[in-house]
């Protein structure tokens, strides 16, 4: 995550890509996020991985970034479920580098499409598990 680390890290895109909110949306998209989630945490109606993983999934729906979108929103969701809901992180695939082309890539690509149209089961079942 942290090796070779863009000139712009850490700077929403100004510009829209085909993914994403339009680029100027962003941080009313992410406010509005994390008021869901604090919602979804008091509520406490779901299972905590599936709050995790929905908060996953919205968090690369808004596309913040140029690039690295898919690595933020995983590291971003990792702390949910370990420090506020107190349970193990995700595997999302056991250390397979998702940024690389590959079957596993296009399962998670495949995964979050799903999720795209409200199915979430592929989704959960990619973050939870080890060998896909």
């Amino acid at each position: 995550m942290f090796g070779n680390v863009w000139r712009w890290a850490g700077q929403f895109r100004q510009s829209n890509k085909n993914i994403g909110v339009d680029w100027y949306q962003i941080p009313v998209g992410l406010r509005n996020l994390l008021g869901d989630a604090n919602l979804w945490v008091e509520l406490d109606s779901d299972s905590h991985v599936d709050i995790t993983v929905r908060f996953h999934h919205r968090l690369v729906q808004i596309h913040p970034f140029p690039n690295g979108n898919g690595r933020h929103a995983r590291l971003m969701a990792d702390p949910l479920l370990e420090n506020v809901f107190e349970e193990k992180r995700l595997s999302w695939g056991a250390g397979t580098d998702l940024s690389k082309t590959s079957d596993i890539r296009r399962k998670y690509i495949r995964a979050l499409q799903a999720a795209d149209e409200l199915d979430y089961k592929p989704l959960i079942a990619f973050a939870q598990s080890w060998v896909i």
